[in-house]
């Protein structure tokens, strides 16, 4: 057992214990719930998540063509056709089509590179806020080793290196931004492994990983949750940049290489990039709202 805990007395009189605290009823616990549904912020990321999601899993149903198929004459302006509502692009592309397409890859490469931020962030900063000692120095030397290499130019060296694929430039996102999400659970654990709940169970001799897997993570779950959301929209900001530079995936749309693919004709036929440009900020401003209102939802200073 670790070394840090103290062993929590047990009075020795039966009269000396204290009645237990009685269990928080259910609607208590769901309150946040209610909560979640009054909050602005929360509620309008909710629904604006909701709609781009929609557009995601619905995009191979509404458009079953592959999206990079040339299917009309080039630079049709939006609302100038009434079959492509949103024109198309130099290469005579559905603006549309692949808007709802780009919506699924965008997706897809932030929710496997947070995956991969989350899977290395919380079980380094785990280890090395629950163990300590040699544990601690080790997971923080590397942690800070990755921290001094700028986030973007690693990710970029890392697709230019390997082909780009949507797998690697998720994995190469992943492997960039998982240390900033190991020290903030770090602090977190440094902070709940001294408290009351975890030293009961240690003195009932429960094992470290019930420990860590029932006491420590759930309460530690707010701000996990909260820098999930922001990782997400990160992740998409930094896909789009790199379809942006030519390092994206040239065989799938995504919003990322619509942008790239419109930069040359900005000037004229601003639309072939205005419109995807649109698309990405609707889904970043939804997730920081979404992360913004679960920090206020879940934040128990704010409870009443």
């Amino acid at each position: 057992m670790s070394k840090f805990f103290n062993t929590v007395a047990v009075p020795e009189a039966a009269g000396q214990i204290e009645p237990a605290v009685p269990a928080r009823p259910l609607a208590a616990r769901r309150n946040w719930w209610g909560r979640l549904l009054r909050s602005p912020s929360a509620l309008s990321g909710s629904l604006l998540l909701l709609l781009v999601l929609g557009m995601a899993l619905s995009a191979g149903v509404l458009f079953p063509d592959d999206p990079l198929d040339m299917v009309a004459e080039p630079f049709i302006h939006p609302g100038a056709d009434a079959v492509y509502w949103l024109g198309t692009d130099m290469m005579g592309r559905d603006l549309l089509a692949g808007i709802f397409h780009g919506a699924r890859a965008s997706l897809t490469i932030a929710l496997v590179s947070t995956a991969v931020a989350l899977l290395a962030g919380v079980s380094g900063g785990v280890l090395a806020g629950y163990y300590g000692g040699r544990a601690d120095a080790v997971l923080m030397r590397v942690t800070e080793f990755f921290q001094t290499i700028p986030s973007f130019l690693f990710a970029l060296a890392i697709v230019a290196v390997v082909q780009p694929t949507l797998l690697t430039i998720a994995l190469a996102i992943g492997v960039t931004a998982w240390p900033s999400l190991a020290r903030l659970v770090r602090a977190e654990v440094l902070r709940l492994r001294h408290g009351e709940m975890v030293q009961a169970s240690v003195a009932l001799g429960a094992s470290d990983a019930r420990i860590i897997l029932r006491e420590i993570l759930p309460n530690a779950l707010t701000p996990i949750l909260v820098s999930t959301s922001l990782m997400v929209a990160t992740a998409i900001l930094t896909e789009s940049s790199l379809a942006f530079l030519g390092l994206g995936d040239p065989n799938v749309a995504s919003w990322g290489n619509m942008v790239g693919a419109g930069r040359e004709v900005l000037r004229t036929d601003w639309f072939i990039t205005t419109i995807p440009g649109i698309a990405i900020v609707i889904t970043v401003l939804a997730l920081n709202l979404l992360g913004d209102g679960l920090a206020d939802v879940l934040d128990p200073r704010d409870r009443q």
